[in-house]
């Protein structure tokens, strides 16, 4: 049986070990962390678990077939290339890397062995995206104009990455996911209060064209927990509340229209407002790490590319890296090349049995719960 390794026991980790045994069983083999402390509690949850400290003897393993990370940012790069070198699959927590060349060498590492390399943008899979996702590309929302989203907490201030490092990654794979469009242009504002040089509260605008922009609102010093995101359409709104325990997703059909008007020769602008129904659509009661882990086993045992793929995961980096360039820059505006996304034929010999483009509007999904 090729089995399973889960490295890193503190935040998120057991969250991932919990669900690796709920769906794989006797395939979850071992879990890796440097506290002897963390190895001790959580194998007191799974005594069967063998329990390892060096994560070295993880990746020389031969019976150990996938590598799952959940390690702070700054070891994500040499752990991963460590796996893959060792001809391991990898799921790694969000973001990839800490930087955008890391992401790129990993991302080609990966394709190169033919292993499956996945990132844990955990909200790509949650129920709620996916009917969003659906609505927007349905076309049920007429043209975006506008997303804002709110993701603040008195959170977990962190040293070796910053507050957009920490939360943006969610915001910007849901938005990645949702609108398959990659930005044109970055704006990035921020200040560290807590630790220097670490902004624990930041302000971050993606310019999509067309009309299109995304604001986000990052904070780890609000006193309250606010998880809010809106996409705004020209003929129908979403409203996500991730908090909302019984109906996260709203659809409003509520908006404005703009009509000219000829009056005795001047032009004259008149502004309609919509008033009408708001109704919440139906959504499946799983956990989204749950579909994580069922993707990243079912992946590997077929030999499938990811839904959360090295690539998607580029693309989030690649925004961070320019808003961390634009935080330095005091919200200076940063142009961003767009991300080759291969979506045809990637050199490894992965196969994609329904593509996952994000410039492909045919493709709506590759994941089914």
């Amino acid at each position: 049986m090729n089995k399973v390794a889960v490295i890193g026991l503190g935040y998120w980790g057991p969250n991932l070990v919990r669900n690796f045994h709920q769906v794989a069983g006797p395939r979850l083999a071992v879990i890796c962390d440097r506290d002897p402390r963390r190895l001790e509690a959580i194998g007191r949850l799974y005594p069967w678990l063998e329990r390892v400290q060096n994560p070295q003897e993880v990746f020389q393993r031969r019976d150990i077939q996938a590598v799952v990370l959940a390690t702070p940012v700054s070891t994500h790069f040499p752990l991963a290339k460590a796996a893959l070198e060792h001809g391991k699959c990898v799921l790694v927590e969000k973001p990839l890397t800490a930087s955008l060349e890391q992401a790129e060498h990993l991302v080609d590492l990966a394709q190169r062995q033919g292993l499956v390399l996945m990132v844990d943008h955990v909200y790509v899979f949650h129920p709620a995206v996916e009917k969003i996702r659906q609505l927007v590309q349905g076309g049920q929302l007429g043209q975006v104009r506008f997303i804002d989203s709110v993701r603040i907490n008195l959170g977990l201030v962190q040293s070796d990455v910053n507050v957009l490092w920490d939360l943006a990654p969610h915001d910007l794979s849901i938005v990645d996911y949702v609108l398959g469009r990659f930005p044109i242009s970055v704006a990035a504002y921020g200040k560290a209060h807590v630790l220097p040089e670490v902004e624990d509260v930041a302000y971050l605008t993606l310019d999509y064209g067309q009309g299109l922009v995304a604001n986000f609102h990052l904070n780890w010093l609000s006193p309250v927990k606010i998880r809010y995101t809106i996409f705004g359409g020209t003929q129908q709104s979403i409203v996500y509340n991730d908090l909302d325990p019984v109906e996260k997703v709203k659809v409003y059909s509520r908006g404005l229209s703009v009509h000219a008007q000829d009056v005795e020769g001047r032009r004259r602008l008149l502004v309609d407002y919509r008033t009408g129904d708001v109704w919440a659509p139906h959504l499946d009661k799983v956990e989204p790490l749950r579909r994580v882990v069922e993707h990243f086993l079912h992946c590997i045992d077929h030999q499938e590319v990811p839904l959360t793929d090295g690539m998607a995961a580029l693309r989030v980096v690649k925004i961070l890296q320019a808003a961390q360039e634009s935080l330095k820059q005091d919200g200076q505006r940063i142009f961003l090349e767009p991300v080759q996304a291969r979506c045809e034929q990637l050199r490894s010999p992965l196969a994609r049995k329904e593509p996952v483009c994000p410039n492909d509007p045919k493709s709506l999904s590759a994941f089914r719960g």
